[in-house]
C-alpha cells in the first residue's frame, strides 16, 4: 500500500488526532478511577469520528476512485507483473 495515499487527508488526520486526545483523556481517568472522566474521554473519541466524517463530507477526505481509474490501476499492475 506504499503507492497509495490512503488516509493522508486533513479529514483523516483531524479525526485521528481528536480520537487520540480522547483516548489519552479516557486512559488518565481510568487510572484515576474516575468513571465520569473516562466516559468524557470516550465521548471525545466519538466526536473525533464525527468530525472526520463531517470533514470528509465537506470535501476534505479522499475522493472515491472512478471505475476507469480502478481499471487503469489493474492494467498497470498486470503490466508490472508480466515485465
Amino acid at each position: 500500500m506504499a503507492g497509495s495515499s490512503h488516509g493522508h487527508t486533513p479529514a483523516a488526520w483531524t479525526g485521528v488526532i481528536i480520537a487520540f486526545i480522547g483516548f489519552c483523556i479516557a486512559g488518565v481517568f481510568m487510572v484515576a478511577a474516575n468513571p465520569l472522566g473516562f466516559w468524557a474521554g470516550m465521548a471525545v473519541i466519538f466526536i473525533g469520528g464525527l468530525v472526520g466524517l463531517a470533514m470528509k463530507a465537506a470535501g476534505l477526505g479522499m475522493p472515491k476512485e472512478s471505475a476507469e481509474m480502478a481499471a487503469a490501476r489493474a492494467r498497470a499492475g498486470q503490466a508490472q507483473v508480466s515485465s
